[in-house]
Order: structure tokens, then C-alpha cells, then sequence
């Protein structure tokens, strides 16, 4: 089962494949994200998801498959240059710079489109003054768009986790995006901490900007996602709205179990895949579909010994 929508894609993906050695972590990956679009990719843990996004961000050279930002391939350009073309991403692992405060933390992602001349830095001129006022009202801005203050003393490493993610997603928006990639966003967050998160990428969306979606909590990804791409083994399963993944049986058998479908909601008036208190319906003994509460851990440390391999 696989839905394309027509015209012109901001991301289009194309027949990816990447291997390390013998194992194929991405094996013929196709699919496409358009202007203000949420498109949510799912898997198993070791799936290939987050080495789908490294290829995509270039972090990641792809073995073969083609991916276009706007048109313009950028499948073998380094990361500085995919984040040129308007792509900004958050990871498994917070990346902030941990002894830094708030502030600074998110005036480090206006540094794309910000340009300081050694020059003015050394000597402090007007116009060094100027375009340090500007990272430090667009940090503001952002920082307001998440829900946190910007006036925050101490090192951002000493923040509540939930809040240190909104930092590293206020960082990835001070990149001006139009292309935002989220890998497991939810991953240790609370019940509301998670409805929080659900609001801010609608109102990311909002803005115009695509969203790119890595998570394991499908209460989440199937409220907030336009489409749904499911991956098993590198390889693409499902790709479709959040109802007919919900319902594809491949899907049910490589990932969601047969508790997930077909239902909208649970019983007690939950979003599917959720219980009362917002974690998820069915547990990951299995290694089925589950959230992971802080552990970020076991996708990106399969896929990153794989790279290893």
C-alpha cells in the first residue's frame, strides 16, 4: 500500500539504499514530504529510520538513490550544505551545548543565515552590534514559540529534560527551516510534557514548515501525522494516511500487533495506541510498537553499530 501526493515535493527521497558491509540498513526507500506537511516515519528498533535521516541531513553517505531538496539533489553534499537548503534537524541524543545558557544555545542557530565578520567581532563595530542584537532577538522569538524563557541563567544541561528538547527545537527553528527533521521528540517526555509537544508541531506546521517525524509513541503519530511511512528492515512497508497504516496488515504484523488496529480510540476515549495516563497500549517485549521513556538508545545504537560493522 503506498499514497504519493502530485506535484512538486521540498523532500523527495528516491530509491535510497545505504549498506554498511554486508547489511543493508536502507534498501529502496522512496517517498516524498511537501510544504507544510507532517510526515511521520515508523519501524522497529534497528528499522533504519534515523540512518534514512542521516542520509537525508548528510551525515550519511547514501550507496545509491537519489535526494532532492527543492529540486536540487543533495545526495552526495556535506551537512553544512543539506542545512543551507533550508533542512534543520533534532537527534535520538540532545546535541545542546550543554555548559551554555538558553540564550546562547539558540542564537547558535542563526549562524546559517547570520554571517559575523572577524573584523567586526575583534573590534566591536556597529555592525557586529547589529547583527548580535538580531541573533538575540531571534532567539527570543523562538524561544517564546516553544514556551520557554529566554532569561534563564545557568547552564541549559541543568534544565528538566522535557525542556531541554524545546531548546534543541527552538535551535533547529533559528535555522529558518523549511524542512524540519524531528528524530523521537517524545522520547522521555511526561503525559503532558508530550501534549505540549503535539501542539508545538502543529504550530510548526503552522508556519509552513515540513516536519519529518522519527517516533515510537503512535498515539502521537497517528493525531498529529498528515502520512505515515513504515519501514521493516530498510525496507519501505506501508506508506499511506495514519487510518490506512493503522489498518495495512503488514504493518500490524512487522510493528503495531494486532492490539493496535483498527480503533480510533481506546475504550476509555484515548487516541489509539494510547492509555489513560499517555503511554502506549502495548508494551515493546515484542519489539513492537512502544514509547521508550528516555532510553533513545537502541535504534540509533543498532544502526550506529551497524555503521561500525
Amino acid at each position: 500500500m503506498s499514497e504519493r501526493q502530485h506535484g512538486s515535493a521540498l523532500l523527495d527521497v528516491a530509491d535510497l539504499h545505504l549498506a554498511f558491509g554486508g547489511v543493508r540498513a536502507v534498501d529502496g526507500l522512496s517517498f516524498q514530504v511537501h510544504e507544510a506537511e507532517i510526515v511521520s516515519v515508523i519501524g522497529p528498533n534497528g528499522a533504519g529510520k534515523t540512518s534514512a535521516f542521516n542520509c537525508i541531513t548528510g551525515f550519511y553517505r547514501a550507496t545509491s538513490g537519489a535526494i532532492t531538496i527543492d529540486g536540487t539533489d543533495v545526495t552526495r553534499m556535506r551537512p553544512s550544505a543539506v542545512a543551507a537548503r533550508g533542512v534543520a534537524r533534532t537527534f535520538q541524543n540532545l546535541r545542546l551545548f550543554g555548559d551554555l545558557p538558553v540564550l546562547d544555545n539558540v542564537r547558535a542557530g542563526t549562524h546559517l543565515w547570520l554571517r559575523q565578520h572577524v573584523f567586526d567581532a575583534l573590534l566591536h563595530t556597529p555592525r557586529y552590534r547589529r547583527t548580535e542584537q538580531i541573533a538575540t532577538d531571534e532567539a527570543h522569538h523562538w524561544l517564546d514559540f516553544v514556551g520557554l524563557r529566554a532569561d534563564r541563567v545557568g547552564p541549559v544541561r541543568a534544565l528538566p529534560y522535557g525542556e531541554q528538547r524545546r531548546v534543541e527545537i527552538a535551535r533547529a527553528l533559528a535555522r529558518r527551516p523549511r524542512l524540519l527533521l524531528l528524530d523521537e521528540p517524545a522520547a522521555g517526555l511526561n503525559h503532558g510534557e508530550k501534549l505540549e509537544l503535539l501542539d508545538l508541531i502543529r504550530r510548526i506546521r503552522e508556519l509552513g514548515i515540513a516536519i519529518v517525524l522519527i517516533e515510537h509513541d503512535m498515539g502521537l503519530v497517528m493525531e498529529v501525522s498528515q502520512r505515515v511511512v513504515v519501514l521493516n528492515f530498510g525496507k519501505e512497508i506501508a506508506d499511506g494516511s495514519p487510518d490506512q497504516v493503522r489498518r495495512d496488515p503488514a504493518v500490524i504484523e512487522a510493528y503495531l500487533g494486532s492490539d493496535e488496529a483498527p480503533s480510533e480510540q481506546t475504550g476509555d476515549g484515548q487516541p489509539a495506541g494510547k492509555t489513560g495516563d499517555g503511554g502506549p497500549a502495548k508494551q515493546a517485549s515484542d519489539g513492537k510498537a512502544a514509547e521508550r521513556t528516555g532510553d533513545d538508545q537502541a535504534s540509533g545504537e543498532t544502526e550506529e553499530r551497524t555503521a561500525d560493522a
